[in-house]
């Protein structure tokens, strides 16, 4: 049996037992998720909440933007607090400061001992869990009921117009009455209740809450569970024994590896530029367009973490925080995988040779499906943070509050169909290439399989309902997040670039071949499973930590050989003079390889064991690992994989180095400033708050407002400002292949190829 076969066999065998784990863990999500009770009274027989508040504050809590204006249960925005950690610490202080007066003292000026005491009550109060499951009722005592309905009382009026509580507005990013009415202000208020009760609630038959003690705040005992140290361990020995295997395969491996020589001259040089691979040029020109609106959003979201106007001008009653970080988040995955898809359709007739009919009304009518769905989206989603829409049509056309996927589900359905066409297109142009039996039959077969997964697992984020349990969303939102974006995409980059270095006889196809394979097997083999490391603490079991831990610590193993990798693809670069025509294509890949070990490595080992995601989770040390993973990796490589597809467009074009040269640098020397300077600095600073004080304070108006914390965000700048530079470069550069572009005479092509190589 062949390499490949096995290797067929073994990625097979592999997905099945993995996506079986992540499916039966699934069930247990739907299971053990933390109840909704039917309503919360207090001792005296007052009714607090009802089931129905609680289901219409998450929908109120939605439409103003979710978890893109502060967060639930860690996951969400870095301005404004995490809800749920905020309404346990000021239900805990309400709590201690009543009993206190109770005592005709206050708070503060008790003695130690009697501090003490009035904690261990506190926690007796707030750990108990008082669910019964026959009636669906929570009952609270009356200084509970209190304490409630003054930290109510507190966020009805920081989400109207209370000038009371304008100044928390302003540090918290957020517009006068952000919420439209004292009814929806009084609902959302049940949502953050629930949410904080099963925070520090015990699970029935555990001394662990039901988001294993999440958030830190030892004041009502939420500590690290002995399974979050265990587990964190074990997922340092298995990355260890991981590291190792594959290093003894690649010592095994590549030592058998002959040398091939390259070919005199460039073999996509002949390639025929088919008219549905020439409409893929729009696709660029839009990833182009989405790119630099996404970063002018950037810039205003990040300046609203040191004030809330824009240089004077009341842009937040227009433009919202929760609004432009909404769009800049999405647009970040949009012109990425715009991209993406401009190459594959692209690449489908190079590789087979075939252009079926019909196929470049297929590209057009997709690209305008595309324009339709970000304009419409964006539209809903503005009219929903405005509460112009009404909560009745907001989950259909609004804003689903979901990081990374708050499309209205319309627009969700829209964009599925439009990935199914996508694949359509890609699949009828690569069938030839799929039914020859040659060396390149897996890689093509891996290429067509991974658009198969691209459109199928978007699909992922259709499994929710308007009223769909919190942990059931987060379960499936993960799917789409980690295993369409960072897991299918990666896929089929792979494949893309595999084939490309062996069209253009640099690699032999046997070799590319297993190698792909292999490095698929690799990924897959943490990717899938390590999708539970997002929910550690989203209302889950210790064997969500468990499976977590242990397979997403394999994630970093394949980064731990980058340098082979990257040492490969430069030698790719520098194999034979012609390869001068694709330099940018290689030094953006070899920049991914730079990005994944820094950025997917480090960054994101940094935030990966449950130990340290248990401190770490929304602080700022997360958007370092998102923005150098995101953009270094996957936005690099979109940008690589589209100038290939620009030197087969435009092959008698020159091109200007200087403006892609200036692109290159400027695009990773602002990414490095914006990473050093700011994320990783004041990620370090509000860990260091956590561990003193509890992670509700780290995220709290108290050191959010400082100044160390406004210089560290001004100093953003810089850093923005010569990224933005490095894209506006990269714009003009791709602009002027179609506008008065100059025409590059052989000689001139053959000299420049000879003075770098």
């Amino acid at each position: 049996m062949s390499t490949s076969r096995r290797l067929w066999i073994a990625l097979a065998l592999l997905l099945a037992s993995t996506f079986s784990v992540l499916l039966w863990m699934g069930r247990e999500i739907y299971h053990q998720a933390p109840p909704v009770p039917e309503r919360v009274v207090a001792a005296n027989g007052q009714v607090l909440f009802t089931r129905a508040d609680i289901d219409a504050g998450r929908q109120v809590w939605q439409s103003i933007g979710g978890q893109q204006l502060g967060s639930i249960w860690g996951h969400g925005a870095l301005i404004a607090p995490d809800w749920s950690a905020d309404w346990l610490h000021r239900e805990s202080d309400e709590l201690l400061n009543l009993w206190a007066r109770q005592q005709d003292a206050e708070w503060k000026n008790l003695d130690e001992g009697r501090q003490e005491a009035l904690k261990v009550r506190l926690r007796k109060e707030l750990r108990g869990n008082t669910y019964d499951a026959a009636n669906g009722t929570i009952s609270v005592s009356n200084d509970r009921a209190l304490a409630i309905s003054n930290v109510a009382a507190h966020y009805e009026s920081v989400f109207g117009n209370d000038p009371a509580t304008a100044k928390l507005r302003e540090v918290y990013a957020m517009r006068d009455g952000t919420v439209d009415t004292p009814e929806h202000r009084r609902e959302m208020t049940a949502f953050f209740f629930w949410s904080s009760w099963a925070t520090v609630t015990q699970r029935p038959g555990t001394n662990v809450s039901y988001t294993s003690n999440w958030p830190y705040d030892p004041t009502v005992g939420n500590t690290a569970t002995p399974n979050t140290f265990l587990w964190s361990v074990f997922s340092v020995l298995f990355m260890i024994a991981g590291i190792g295997l594959l290093g003894w395969h690649y010592a095994v491996w590549h030592a058998k590896e002959p040398y091939l020589a390259p070919p005199a001259g460039d073999p996509l040089a002949s390639l025929k530029i088919t008219p549905s691979m020439r409409a893929t040029a729009k696709y660029f020109w839009i990833v182009i367009a989405l790119f630099l609106t996404q970063i002018l959003l950037g810039a205003i979201t990040a300046h609203y973490q040191v004030e809330k106007d824009f240089y004077g001008v009341a842009i937040s009653e227009v433009l919202p925080y929760s609004l432009t970080r909404s769009w800049h988040t999405e647009l970040a995955v949009l012109w990425i995988a715009t991209a993406w898809l401009g190459t594959g359709l692209y690449i489908a007739p190079a590789v087979s040779g075939y252009e079926p009919k019909f196929q470049r009304l297929g590209v057009n009518f997709l690209w305008v499906c595309l324009l339709v769905i970000v304009v419409g989206a964006f539209a809903g989603q503005w009219a929903a943070v405005m509460q112009k829409l009404g909560l009745a049509n907001n989950f259909w056309f609004g804003h689903q509050g979901w990081e990374y996927v708050d499309l209205g589900r319309f627009w969700q359905i829209f964009l599925f169909v439009g990935l199914v066409l996508w694949l359509v297109l890609v699949g009828r142009a690569l069938w030839p290439a799929l039914r020859r039996k040659d060396d390149l039959a897996s890689i093509v077969g891996l290429l067509f399989l991974s658009t198969v997964a691209i459109a199928a697992f978007y699909g992922a984020g259709l499994m929710w309902g308007e009223h769909s349990h919190l942990s059931v969303v987060e379960y499936w939102r993960w799917w789409v997040v980690h295993l369409w974006v960072e897991g299918f995409f990666e896929v089929f980059a792979v494949a893309v670039i595999s084939f490309l270095f062996v069209k253009l006889g640099l690699v032999r196809a046997r070799t590319a071949t297993v190698n792909v394979l292999f490095a698929t097997f690799v990924f897959m083999a943490g990717g899938v499973l390590g999708t539970f490391h997002h929910l550690y603490f989203a209302g889950t079991t210790t064997a969500v930590i468990a499976l977590g831990a242990s397979f997403s610590a394999l994630e970093v193993v394949p980064l731990a050989l980058i340098g082979m990798e990257a040492y490969e693809t430069w030698s790719h670069g520098r194999a034979t003079p012609w390869m001068a025509r694709y330099r940018w294509p290689i030094l953006f890949f070899l920049a991914v390889s730079f990005w994944n070990l820094v950025g997917a490595g480090l960054f994101g080992f940094l935030i990966n064991t449950p130990i340290a995601l248990y401190y770490m989770q929304g602080l700022n040390l997360t958007p370092l690992h998102g923005h150098t993973a995101l953009f270094g990796v996957y936005g690099m490589l979109g940008l690589g994989l589209m100038l290939f597809c620009l030197r087969g467009l435009k092959p008698d074009v020159q091109w200007h180095e200087g403006w892609l040269r200036g692109a290159f640098w400027s695009l990773n020397i602002g990414l490095s400033l914006m990473a050093l300077l700011t994320l990783l600095p004041l990620g370090v600073l509000q860990l260091s708050a956590a561990l003193e004080h509890g992670y509700w304070f780290a995220r709290s108006e108290h050191f959010m407002d400082q100044p160390i914390v406004h210089l560290l965000v001004w100093m953003r700048m810089p850093g923005d400002t010569i990224f933005a530079i490095g894209a506006l470069l990269f714009g003009w550069f791709v602009l002027r292949l179609w506008i008065a572009p100059r025409k590059a005479s052989p000689a001139r092509i053959e000299r420049a190829a000879s003075e770098r190589a």
